[in-house]
């Protein structure tokens, strides 16, 4: 038998003076069984960076043409496409060509300096990517406050977000490796 998907709830409130957006988030994330928390956080993060109303998240890891997140205009037509992870090249340039924006959040520490190493030269290409790297002590941080309830307050300013959950704070600071 299958493992199903284990339900994350998240109550966000968000206060992002980078793009001059506050508002609150009552969010639903399906965990996949082959998923870490990690992963998960990441995901929650990516979401909190580019936070919209029209901003979903999709079927993920159960699908290979759909990105982590979405974002889409009226007519169906995808604006933005954000990615999670070390994904290959190929995924990438596919995603390029079907949305007016990529994003690629990746971690991993020391694994995500390799990937990137690795894949610079193919990525850098798409004029329309951006990768952005979230620092291997953020991530696994982010893991140990992941609670099936979560009510989470996130600041974003100057590039730098704030995350509280009640109990800790975490500052994090994400790495912009190509793109604007």
């Amino acid at each position: 038998m299958a493992l199903g998907a284990t339900i994350y709830r998240v109550h966000l409130n968000l206060a992002d003076m980078d793009r001059d957006y506050y508002a609150e988030h009552t969010l639903r994330l399906a965990r996949h069984p082959s998923e870490t928390e990690e992963r998960l956080m990441v995901r929650l993060l990516a979401f909190a960076l580019h936070a919209d109303e029209r901003l979903e998240f999709t079927r993920g890891l159960c699908v290979d043409d759909e990105p982590e997140l979405w974002l889409k205009d009226d007519s169906g037509a995808i604006e933005l496409w954000i990615e999670v992870g070390l994904p290959d090249e190929k995924r990438l340039r596919k995603a390029s060509g079907r949305a007016g924006q990529v994003v690629l959040y990746s971690y991993g520490g020391h694994a995500a300096q390799l990937w990137w190493k690795r894949q610079q030269t193919t990525l850098t290409r798409h004029d329309n990517l951006r990768v952005v790297e979230v620092p291997e002590s953020s991530s696994t941080a982010l893991a140990d406050i992941a609670k099936r309830n979560m009510r989470l307050q996130v600041t974003i300013q100057d590039g730098h977000v704030w995350l509280d959950n009640g109990e800790q704070s975490l500052e994090i600071i994400p790495e912009v490796r190509y793109g604007a």
